[in-house]
């Protein structure tokens, strides 16, 4: 009986647009053909017009690439999603080509936090503390000009640790175009977190070892998914009225929301 709740839900029709979409993926052993395979289960987090979350559906891949994305996003649509204004993701092979090979519109936002991680890789332990605090003030300065100037200080301060530094002159444009938009929406998209803390809760429930087979990966997800939903209660994320005002500031995200606010 779960098995046909789960297909229901994997196919029920979406919302025709959404504010912010959050992808992330995690990794789960499954027992086939005698041996035991890794998979990445991608799940996207969305944000509706008023600021409420839904898991928008759940997959399963043994590989990543834009044609797997643009399947995934060509499903949204079919599903009845017309429109998105944001996505964040982690560096996902090929998810930005797929994203906006679908919804042409779509900003696609790289984590901040996943930059970071892997910008530390290249600097000493002992340095962290001081890197993230230069850091901070680069994607945390109040507007792209004083940014450019922190980040020309970071560039020289930290010119000893290239790989360091490289990772964030390779993502400057993920950085650029933050301030685009006001500060809340800015703490909204900037980050994985949504999604993340989704994943945190599902592997309280997937630790327990390999699975039989994907079905059964699939119900136990399902499960921890409705639970998640009468925690959320339909009720708007915080701060949501911030967002909605400064996203109105922009007349272009304006427009695009004014199509669905109603609906």
């Amino acid at each position: 009986s779960v098995l046909t709740e789960v297909e229901e839900w994997q196919n029920r029709p979406l919302k025709k647009f959404y504010t912010f979409m959050f992808v992330d993926c995690m990794y789960v052993s499954i027992k086939k053909d005698y041996d035991t395979k890794n998979y990445a289960v991608y799940t996207i987090l969305g944000y509706d017009v008023n600021g409420c979350k839904d898991i928008l559906g759940i997959w399963l891949n043994e590989t990543e690439s834009k044609h797997n994305w643009m399947q995934i996003f060509d499903e949204l649509k079919t599903r009845g999603v017309e429109d998105v204004l944001f996505i964040s993701m982690d560096g996902v092979s090929g998810l930005e080509e797929g994203a906006k090979a679908i919804f042409k519109n779509v900003i696609v936002q790289r984590c901040i936090v996943h930059l970071i991680r892997n910008s530390i890789k290249y600097v000493p332990s002992k340095s962290y503390k001081a890197f993230t605090a230069q850091l901070k003030k680069v994607y945390g300065a109040p507007s792209l000009k004083a940014a450019d100037a922190e980040f020309e200080k970071f560039k020289q301060t930290w010119s000893e640790y290239p790989g360091a530094v490289d990772v964030w002159v390779r993502n400057w444009k993920h950085v650029e175009q933050l301030f685009n938009y006001g500060s809340a929406v800015r703490k909204v998209m900037y980050t994985t977190n949504a999604i993340e803390s989704v994943n945190s809760s599902f592997r309280k429930v997937t630790k327990r070892g390999s699975f039989p087979n994907e079905n059964a990966l699939f119900k136990l997800l399902y499960l921890r998914v409705t639970e998640l939903y009468k925690k959320w209660k339909d009720r708007p994320v915080g701060n949501w009225a911030l967002v909605r005002n400064q996203l109105a500031m922009n007349p272009e995200m304006q427009s695009r929301v004014a199509l669905y606010e109603n609906l």
